[in-house]
């Protein structure tokens, strides 16, 4: 018996065309998990935005989306403002029209750069107690070790909003805004991770 025309083309379709269409499920799976995520947040887009591209390595997994995703991104974000701040306040302060400096801004920007020093302190202890977290154990345990990566995350959002507090009194200083802007958005994705997280612990309970 001669082999079917048709025989060739399926063994392509199964072979090339099937996985392809399996692979892009597979992906908008990834991805509306993201997005479905992400609208607990007070901040979806940038959410969305800023953790998409974990969306094949996170497998689905809340605490692996708030740990490997949101935790670690933010974390970057705010290593990367902090060297920033460094340099700032190495500078000399800026002179206003009159060529007065302005040492209370000088003080505020060293003042920021600590909490934010802090901030990223507590978000590496948030960081170590999700990598600790013992799945096997008890409801009890986790919530304990969950309430743990909480507390170190909201502290790290409470520095930051100290950061930009103090900067309220703060005039004619042309750094200001553009400071306060960094800091605004590390807050912004600092209030992201807290909320997946906190999505992680109703997930585990629910």
């Amino acid at each position: 018996m001669k082999p079917s025309l048709h025989q060739p083309l399926l063994f392509f379709f199964l072979a090339t065309v099937l996985p392809l269409i399996l692979t892009i499920h597979s992906q908008s799976d990834d991805s509306d998990f993201i997005r479905t995520s992400c609208n607990t947040t007070l901040y979806p887009d940038l959410c969305f935005s800023s953790l998409s591209s974990f969306s094949s390595s996170v497998h689905n997994d809340p605490a692996l989306l708030a740990r490997a995703g949101a935790i670690s991104v933010t974390l970057t974000k705010t290593l990367d403002l902090a060297s920033y701040l460094a340099n700032v306040t190495t500078l000399q302060p800026e002179s206003n029209e009159d060529g007065a400096h302005h040492p209370t801004a000088a003080a505020v920007f060293h003042d920021c750069f600590d909490n934010l020093k802090d901030a990223v302190e507590e978000m590496r202890g948030s960081m170590k107690q999700m990598r600790e977290l013992v799945s096997t154990g008890s409801l009890e345990s986790f919530r304990f070790q969950m309430s743990n990566v909480q507390t170190w995350l909201s502290a790290a959002l409470t520095d930051e909003e100290t950061c930009t507090d103090g900067f309220k009194d703060i005039h004619d200083e042309p750094r200001k805004d553009d400071v306060c802007a960094r800091v605004d958005d590390v807050k912004k994705m600092t209030s992201n991770a807290l909320a997946l997280v906190n999505r992680c612990v109703d997930t585990a309970i629910h």
